[in-house]
């Protein structure tokens, strides 16, 4: 079946072996986004997961839905017809899933806002590496600081373009996901969300000047108080020198 939604189907099943057993998953509720045609579903619930899987393309949820009817129809298989970056998600403690490419952003940061035991998911290799870079180092930007500051992370498998099909132009990464407490306190986690972002679309700037480049998204009232109570040597730096506790003194300045 042709793929759509910028997914590429995993083909390869020594790496689908490898996938489902970075995680216990026995009786566990999974949640896998983009289950394509399957192939890592089938795995799961070779395991005893209960799984729920969410697909956007209609086709490939109505193939699903006739390849897995026994499991749906016994409750092992909860398949769901959505966008998983906005769609109503049931409860689960897992989540395992070759993601689509192109949604990969969006949905990270919704996990993350919704909270899970240990996520196995597979990424594009350069996005891959954007999450593990470090804060402090020219890589490191919005996605990089709100991944660390609530979760471990780290590449378990490398997978070559062959693995999948159609064959994508890039290498692939699949990452182990574990969250944790925030290394720093954060009085306020959306107010520290909102300043990273702010920072970070400014990431050349100092953070003077992107602090007050975003009073639209921060407040005249809450820059003003940054600016006036943060120390100069902050003040002076890059976004993309700070490093996590940087961040966090920054967002509970004024908070």
């Amino acid at each position: 079946m042709k793929p759509r939604h910028d997914q590429h189907f995993l083909i390869d099943r020594n790496a689908v072996s490898k996938i489902v057993g970075a995680v216990d998953v026995q009786g566990r509720r999974v949640l896998e986004i983009g289950p394509g045609e399957g192939i890592l579903t089938r795995a799961l619930l070779e395991h005893d997961a209960k799984v729920i899987a969410v697909e956007l393309d209609p086709a490939l949820c109505e193939n699903l839905a006739l390849r897995f009817s026994e499991e749906i129809s016994t409750g092992q298989l909860t398949l769901i017809h959505g966008d998983a970056v906005k769609c109503d998600l049931p409860p689960f403690d897992l989540v395992v899933a070759n993601l689509p490419y192109s949604a990969s952003s969006k949905i990270m940061f919704r996990l993350l806002d919704i909270g899970f035991e240990t996520a196995v998911l597979m990424f594009q290799k350069e996005f891959g590496q954007r999450m593990v870079a470090l804060p402090g180092t020219p890589e490191c930007g919005r996605l990089s600081v709100m991944v660390q500051t609530y979760a471990r992370v780290k590449p378990i498998l490398e997978l070559p373009p062959n693995a999948f099909r159609p064959k994508p132009q890039v290498r692939s990464w699949v990452m182990k996901i574990t969250p944790r407490e925030p290394p720093y306190p954060i009085n306020d986690r959306q107010l520290y969300a909102d300043i990273v972002r702010a920072l970070f679309s400014h990431r050349r700037k100092t953070v003077r000047k992107a602090l007050k480049a975003s009073t639209n998204m921060l407040g005249d009232a809450r820059v003003e108080a940054m600016v006036r109570v943060l120390p100069a040597d902050i003040l002076r730096a890059r976004p993309e020198a700070l490093s996590l506790k940087e961040l966090a003194l920054i967002a509970n300045a004024v908070s």
